[in-house]
């Protein structure tokens, strides 16, 4: 199988690009004493397990679904892989099953620690019980995407912190970075040990959750590595990092074929793919994705607009430029589509899912899964 004969639409996970982003994050685990865990909301593509686990330490689960997940495909490479299962509130018929499967169990606010603290250590003595915290301080680029907003419904406040709980757990959460860098990370850690460091005293970890950006090119690796570093020493306390774009960052792409092209008012290329359905971060970052060999419109001879096979009239990818103009069949590559897109798909208008292709290091690609009907019927009745 090579690229041109790929059934499109369909994401393709470069299996050198990720493991390239998964030894750097290695490097981080072991110079800085941090273990790095896999945030499945940003990557969840659990054919490509066998590798991750050979480098990360398990994963953090949103659900039951997701820690089923974890416990089910990642686990069965690494019998020491942890799974840390956190939800805004958990449902007291799935609170069980989360018991049962979890190493650790992450409350999101002191009533639902409180309600479910007894009952999930009796399920599983060993499971381990912490707190996420809601630090109050982040840069976080975009509203939607940030979790220590105002009103924020993520983790707990100081303001709303339960004395009665805070000492039988045995660590700390706290999340309030989106694709950010160290600074950022230093900015948050400074109000938490602020107004949290009182509660550090007999925990075992904080994890200082998701956003950091590590496998970025601009990433600065030893900063964080220092900062890990200076933590632990001072508190002699795990610590947890769990990102999930940083895994995917830049692993592959969404390839699509042109369906038709026309003008009107300027030239536009419909494609087998959609932004609404298969790559919803464009439109509520948004984002401009990149487009293999194209350029900015007008920069290049022949500018399209780019639009995806549904009725939503805001379906559209954008204005690029190429040096030849598109035709009915031609191929176009969104660069660095593997995180957040997936794992966010929906079946809108019954658009056909994407295949899940891997490009294996000998340069063959491997079709791993395409949806057909089913996958849109069974969501239904």
């Amino acid at each position: 199988m090579n690229i041109n004969s790929i059934k499109t639409p369909a994401y393709v996970c470069e299996e050198r690009l990720l493991k390239n982003n998964l030894e750097l994050l290695d490097d981080v685990q072991k110079r800085s004493g941090a273990k790095i865990i896999l945030a499945l909301k940003g990557f969840a593509m659990w054919s490509t397990f066998d590798i991750v686990s050979q480098y990360l330490k398990g994963c953090t689960a949103s659900g039951l679904y997701e820690a089923r997940l974890a416990r089910e495909e990642f686990a069965k490479f690494s019998s020491d892989a942890e799974v840390h299962t956190y939800s805004p509130a958990f449902k007291d018929d799935e609170i069980d099953e989360i018991a049962k499967i979890s190493d650790h169990i992450v409350f999101n606010s002191p009533n639902q620690l409180s309600r479910y603290i007894q009952r999930v250590k009796e399920i599983n003595p060993k499971v381990e019980v912490s707190l996420r915290i809601n630090p109050e301080v982040s840069s976080s680029p975009v509203d939607i995407y940030n979790p220590c907003g105002l009103y924020s419904r993520l983790g707990t406040t100081l303001a709303n912190i339960d004395e009665t709980v805070m000492s039988q757990l045995d660590g700390l959460n706290f999340h309030a970075l989106c694709e950010q860098n160290v600074d950022a990370l230093e900015e948050v850690l400074e109000k938490f040990e602020e107004n949290f460091e009182k509660y550090f005293t007999n925990l075992k970890y904080i994890n200082f959750g998701g956003g950091h950006h590590i496998t970025r090119k601009d990433y600065d690796v030893e900063k964080l590595i220092s900062v890990v570093k200076k933590f632990k020493e001072k508190y002699g306390v795990e610590v947890y990092l769990e990102p999930g774009e940083a895994v995917g960052w830049e692993t592959g792409f969404l390839i699509a074929t042109v369906l038709d092209t026309f003008t009107n008012g300027i030239n536009v290329a419909i494609l087998d793919t959609s932004a609404e359905a298969h790559m919803p971060d464009t439109l509520s970052m948004p984002y401009r994705a990149a487009v293999r060999d194209s350029g900015e419109a007008n920069e290049k001879q022949y500018t399209y607009r780019l639009g995806g096979n549904t009725c939503l009239a805001g379906d559209i990818m954008g204005d690029y430029s190429f040096d030849k103009p598109l035709k009915v069949g031609d191929k176009v590559i969104f660069e660095d589509q593997i995180h957040y897109t997936f794992v966010k798909n929906t079946t809108f208008n019954g658009i056909k899912l994407p295949s899940l292709v891997i490009k294996r290091d000998n340069g063959e690609f491997e079709l791993i899964k395409e949806f057909g009907y089913e996958a849109y019927r069974d969501r239904l009745s």
